[in-house]
């Protein structure tokens, strides 16, 4: 492949990111296989590289069969849950009020409408998790229905395009659940009181995963930090979220393979943004505990690369100056342009610490984020490889320019 231009490669990497390896969820053999490729990758153009690992679950399904009354629904599998085999009455449940008062242990309930109308947060995901979702997992735990039915429909601010959403996506919660659509959620309502028989072939098994940190220059006193994270959601090709990014960094790991400049370099490929545990981001803070004010920039890729669009930049907690240098550095690469703030990735992290910030998108990210993630119109004929050599060569420029403190 060396001999090959960036563009090629570039074209080579989506189709191996998102067509030779099945699939990037954490833990899986896909995943696996993705941080492998990358590892290797960065290693042989000499960077010095780090793959620490965490434990995680993998799981598997083979779908459910969901008969109420007699009559069949066509049910989703809940990712993560339990499987189960389980026949009891159906018990109806809307508000959080109901199920506070309820007593389940003997029902298999159906949740809609306005305690199905966002996706909960998983139990231990420490970012964000809203009173509210914690107190309807709370309630849901107390009343001990023996398996759940979600009737959900579009909730793109937390479960991207997918419909119906996964109310439940929780390796820590224990009681089995599918989902349906709020459509067939009307239709089943009907059935309150009747029997439901429900079977769902579903697997958890103990699984590793990890990150992979590319290094150059770690004697220096200052270190810019680039994300994108290598994993995706299970059902999907998962090219724009997020194999563009993690191609972008691995363009850029060439075009720097010379490197022996005065500012330190890490590329890491991070591995859990889709993941219900976060497990990657909470070890990449772990391991940089009392470290964080060396960063003098972090960088986030996520979803660049969209065909037919711009990539979009903005910007967080960056001082004059170096928000200077960023924008004069951007210029020359006329195709990309300044956008409003958005925080639904990983930059979040460098946020949290009070680092400054740049975010790399398409200029498209709320129809994408409605209409495409998460599912599989996720496919690499979506991406533009021209844009994410481009990317790479912008960041490059920005790295040597930021190089010097002055």
């Amino acid at each position: 492949m060396t001999n090959l231009s960036l563009l090629e490669k570039a074209e080579l990497y989506l189709i191996k990111l998102c067509v030779e390896i099945p699939g990037r969820r954490t833990g899986s053999e896909g995943n696996r296989a993705a941080t492998g490729f990358f590892a290797g990758v960065v290693s042989a153009l000499g960077w010095r590289t780090d793959c620490p690992e965490f434990a995680c679950i993998d799981w598997r399904q083979e779908g459910a069969d969901l008969i109420v009354g007699g009559e069949r629904f066509e049910a989703l599998v809940s990712p993560f849950t339990l499987g189960c085999v389980d026949r009891a009455p159906l018990a109806l449940v809307s508000m959080v009020e109901e199920l506070e008062a309820a007593d389940l242990s003997d029902r298999i309930v159906l949740l809609f409408g306005e305690i199905a109308r966002e996706q909960l947060m998983p139990k231990e995901f420490t970012f964000f998790n809203p009173d509210e979702h914690k107190r309807i997992v709370r309630a849901l735990e107390a009343a001990r229905p023996r398996a759940i039915i979600a009737a959900t429909g579009r909730n793109p601010e937390l479960a991207g395009a997918a419909y119906p959403f996964p109310l439940i996506e929780d390796g820590d919660f224990h009681i089995p659940s599918v989902y349906v659509t709020d459509v067939e959620g009307v239709r089943m309502a009907r059935r309150a009181g009747q029997e439901v028989h429900l079977a769902i072939r579903a697997s958890r098994y103990e699984a590793t995963g990890c990150n992979v940190i590319a290094r150059k220059g770690e004697g220096a006193g200052r270190r810019a930090v680039l994300f994108a994270h290598i994993d995706a959601k299970e059902g999907t090709p998962g090219a724009l979220d997020n194999a563009s990014g993690v191609i972008v960094l691995l363009l850029l790991a060439e075009l720097l393979a010379g490197y022996d400049g005065g500012l330190g370099i890490e590329l890491v490929a991070m591995n859990g943004e889709d993941y219900y545990a976060a497990s990657g981001e909470k070890l990449w803070l772990a391991r940089n505990e009392g470290r964080f004010a060396s960063i003098a920039l972090g960088i986030n890729l996520d979803g660049v690369g969209h065909r037919g669009g711009r990539p979009v930049y903005s910007l967080y907690g960056c001082a004059p100056g170096l928000g200077g240098q960023i924008r004069q550095v951007l210029a020359p690469y006329p195709a990309m342009i300044e956008g409003g703030a958005w925080y639904q990735s990983d930059h979040s992290l460098f946020l949290a610490q009070g680092i400054p910030a740049l975010a790399l998108t398409s200029q498209q990210f709320g129809e994408l984020w409605s209409e495409v993630a998460h599912t599989a119109a996720d496919r690499p004929e979506i991406v533009d490889p021209a844009q994410l050599t481009s990317i790479a060569a912008a960041l490059r420029d920005l790295l040597l320019r930021i190089e010097s403190p002055n």
